[in-house]
């Protein structure tokens, strides 16, 4: 009967082994599951630029709105009988 109770026990202990300690054991698929979680967001973040990057391409090619915009805040272009104007604000001292 003791004999049972041994092999019984290791039993027991090796199959708690992948449980705990394995190749698809309980921290490994946590592990895992926070490394899903990340990938998501980070994947959420690029598909959010993605967006951004082909609403941006549309208004380039569907006129010159955008692309005036563009070298105007970018390039610091003006058109001809523009007056550019430029306002400076004195810095608060903290």
């Amino acid at each position: 009967m003791r004999i049972i109770a041994v092999i019984l026990g290791l039993l027991f202990l090796v199959l708690q082994y992948d449980l705990w300690l394995g190749e698809g054991s309980v921290a490994t698929v946590w592990r895992l599951q926070q490394d899903i979680t990340e990938q998501n967001k980070e994947n959420e973040k690029i598909s959010k630029r993605n967006d951004s990057l082909l609403a941006e391409v549309k208004d380039l090619k569907k006129g010159n709105a955008a692309i005036e915009e563009r070298a105007r805040n970018e390039l610091g272009m003006i058109k001809k009988g523009e007056t550019y104007i430029q306002v400076v604000t004195e810095k608060q001292h903290e």
